[in-house]
């Protein structure tokens, strides 16, 4: 599956039922719940980094990818926007880029 086509069932799944869909599950609990899986699944794919387990980080990284997309629906922030931003940041470097943050 494509993070292009993890975006669209994620989207479809937005208005679901929650007892048929884990996604419309995290949805109806709220955007706060969803950030909250992300940052569960973004220490779990650090823990795992350490550790060295690539198997295991492979199927974290799986988890913070779909729960990244996941906390962005809740926000209406799709991946094409997602894109968008790193399009508009592409050919500056990363060191120029975080200093017009400031």
């Amino acid at each position: 599956m494509s993070l292009h086509d993890l975006d669209k069932t994620i989207a479809a799944r937005k208005g679901a039922d929650p007892d048929s869909s884990w996604t419309a599950k995290l949805f109806a609990k709220g955007p706060e719940k969803c950030a909250e899986k992300f940052g569960e699944e973004a220490i779990e794919a650090v823990i795992e980094a350490i550790k060295g387990d690539r198997a295991r980080l492979t199927s974290e990284a799986a988890d913070v990818l779909y729960h990244l997309l996941v906390m962005c629906a809740a926000h209406d922030i799709s991946l094409a926007d997602i894109e968008a931003e790193l399009d508009r940041r592409s050919g500056t470097s990363g060191i120029a880029e975080k200093a017009s943050r400031s």
